[in-house]
């Protein structure tokens, strides 16, 4: 088990093949410890806890922790990108666009000067 102050908040996900809506083994992987363990920790806990307490916290837990990505993130800018997509599709979306709006331009820009009547294709590559 990983101390507290190595906890890092955005690593933290439900799992997509957990048992139902994968709490426990996304809370389980995040603190690294065995899913069995603490299953049965939450099993043993529930009782003394009252019964719908706990499924409430559950059920809480399942709709505000964020799934897992389906594939794991490479960098911090596409762990970035998948909270912001995870929080607000719309904006992540807008943001996607507004690269390739960007990206669009420069490609114009590149096609424009090149098959220009200015661009003299021959002379630039063969004689410095």
């Amino acid at each position: 088990m990983r101390h507290y102050s190595q906890w890092r908040l955005d690593r933290l996900y439900r799992s997509r093949s957990g048992l139902f809506l994968g709490v426990c083994k996304g809370l389980a992987r995040f603190l690294d410890v065995p899913v069995f363990w603490f299953r049965v920790f939450i099993l043993v806990l529930t009782p003394f806890t009252g019964v719908w307490p706990m499924v409430g916290a559950y059920l809480i837990a399942g709709f505000l922790i964020k799934p897992e990505p389906v594939l794991p993130p490479d960098s911090d800018e596409e762990r970035a990108f998948y909270d912001d997509y995870v929080a607000s599709r719309a904006n992540a979306l807008g943001r996607v666009k507004r690269r390739f709006e960007r990206l669009d331009r420069r490609i114009r820009r590149l096609e424009d000067h090149v098959t220009s009547r200015e661009y003299d294709f021959d002379r630039r590559l063969w004689h410095p």
